[in-house]
């Protein structure tokens, strides 16, 4: 438990709370968010007050001030260091078990909220263009890239998904193709996976994000494998047959990476559905990708190596 003694939240209204909150989940850091919903009786409180606090213990906002704030951020740190707690509602009695005399009790919401989960899908062949849109309905931050410029056509991902990062672009159907789309869902760049602007978009911390591979070419898949694990993806998955994944561990265990690397490599990725075609695939990889991020509250690195999926190169 960490020591809040020295933490003063600095003071701010609601909304530039809110403000906080979304600037450090869009950065890819936990938050928990607490809200006054209710006040009873004399108390410090107002209803609609919010406090939040951040991964590095910076609090920010107010829901009264004194020792119902010193108890708040408590339970908030608590929540922070177990993120898959679930939202709840906890009633403070302003009596003597908190050292006031107010004699009143204030009802707070306290929320954690977890930051969108990054997935890089490399190659937007058949899979990657049908996968990207999949994903990021199902709330995932996506980023697809792929250096051929027929492959990364914005026309090939449903245009609900992508708006141009360049207003202009949207409608140049005729002109050249921009370097990097930025979509409300699916952010599409034209670019080799290891080009900077790839992971511009994403947090720094590369653990709590995904890399999955499937490009038009073996020695391309293995080189992308390569670099996401050297970068530190937390889930680094590729697809592709067993026979596939049995020489793409040969190779990088032959290039001395090391074992504990090695063996988080989820090849064939996706859960054993019977996938064949590029939409079975990709609904099999999504399905992994959400157990992945359902499982990363609860440990670090991606659990035991998954049942095969789709066996057909993703070109």
């Amino acid at each position: 438990m960490p020591d809040l003694s020295q933490v003063i939240p600095r003071t701010a209204s609601p909304h530039e709370v809110l403000r906080a909150a979304l600037g450090a989940l869009e950065a890819g850091r936990r938050v928990v968010l607490a809200s006054v919903v209710a006040r009873h009786g004399s108390a410090p409180s107002t209803p609609g007050q919010k406090l939040c606090l951040l991964e590095d213990l910076t609090a920010v906002g107010t829901i009264g001030g004194g020792a119902v704030e010193r108890a708040a951020l408590g339970m908030m740190a608590r929540a922070l260091d177990e993120p898959a707690s679930a939202p709840k509602v906890e009633t403070f009695r302003l009596g003597p078990s908190l050292g006031m005399c107010c004699g009143g009790s204030v009802e707070v919401l306290i929320e954690p909220m977890l930051p969108a989960v990054h997935v890089l899908v490399i190659g937007a062949g058949h899979v990657g263009a049908f996968a990207a849109p999949l994903l990021s309905s199902l709330g995932f931050r996506v980023t697809l890239c792929d250096a051929r410029p027929a492959a990364a056509d914005p026309a090939r991902v449903p245009p609900t998904a992508l708006v141009a990062a360049d207003p202009a672009a949207a409608g140049a159907a005729q002109g050249p193709l921009p370097s990097s789309l930025v979509g409300e869902q699916v952010r599409l760049v034209l670019a080799e996976h290891d080009d900077p602007e790839v992971i511009a978009d994403m947090p720094s911390e590369l653990g709590e994000a995904a890399a999955v591979v499937m490009t038009h070419d073996h020695g391309l898949d293995q080189a992308a494998i390569e670099w996401a694990l050297a970068r530190g993806f937390g889930f680094v998955g590729g697809v592709g047959s067993r026979a596939k994944a049995a020489r793409t561990r040969a190779r990088l265990e032959a290039k001395g990476v090391p074992a504990g690397d090695v063996a988080r490599v989820r090849m064939p990725v996706g859960v054993d559905i019977g996938a064949r075609s590029p939409g079975e695939i990709s609904v099999a990889l999504a399905a992994e990708l959400i157990a992945w991020r359902a499982g990363r509250q609860r440990a670090r690195w991606p659990l035991a190596a998954p049942a095969p999926a789709g066996e057909e190169q993703a070109g």
